[in-house]
């Protein structure tokens, strides 16, 4: 998988369990219309008046088709691809952008609840959401089209509990937190 984050931003004894991107079919709208410019370009370029076959009408119908596709296709295929959801011992890691990168941390002992969900056309592409909550100013977070989300939500729970029972709080999330 392309390596995206690096190992040294880990804490000590801090392990990376799962990296992640969002699931493939994000780029099914992408794709789609990259074959429609493709497809427009074409038969343009085929059925062009006798004048304007000449090659630099041609040449500028090319030109254009490119731009379209780098601005439809590509920008998203290159978020898509820098877009990474990482799991490790200690907290969940969202980094994400092309040009100047941004990322949001939840630690694993702050998350409160860990759930899923899955609408039918998720459930035949094998991808849901997570939804990930936390008390306090970090809330809650969303994550889209996560492949496999119900194996993944089983690691992040089993991983804060593992989480919350090293810290001494015990229990697991959503359930009561032990009392002292």
């Amino acid at each position: 998988m392309w390596f995206m984050a690096g190992m040294g931003d880990l804490a000590e004894g801090e392990h990376l369990v799962l990296r992640l991107h969002a699931h493939g079919r994000t780029m099914i709208r992408p794709a789609a219309i990259l074959l429609l410019i493709l497809v427009a370009a074409s038969a343009l370029i085929v059925f062009l008046p006798g004048v304007a076959r000449e090659w630099p009408v041609r040449a500028g119908i090319g030109a254009a088709a490119l731009i379209a596709a780098l601005i439809w296709c590509g920008v998203p295929f290159l978020r898509w691809r820098t877009t990474t959801y990482e799991i490790t011992t200690r907290r969940l890691r969202v980094r994400q952008g092309i040009a100047s990168r941004s990322g949001r941390d939840f630690p694993l002992n702050r998350i409160s609840d860990v759930s899923f969900s899955q609408g039918l056309t998720d459930r035949l592409f094998g991808c849901g959401r997570l939804i990930v909550e936390s008390p306090g100013e970090l809330g809650q977070l969303v994550l889209a089209d996560i492949p496999d989300v119900q194996r993944v939500q089983a690691i992040l729970f089993a991983l804060v509990d593992d989480e919350l029972t090293r810290a001494g709080r015990g229990g697991a999330p959503g359930g009561p937190a032990p009392r002292r």
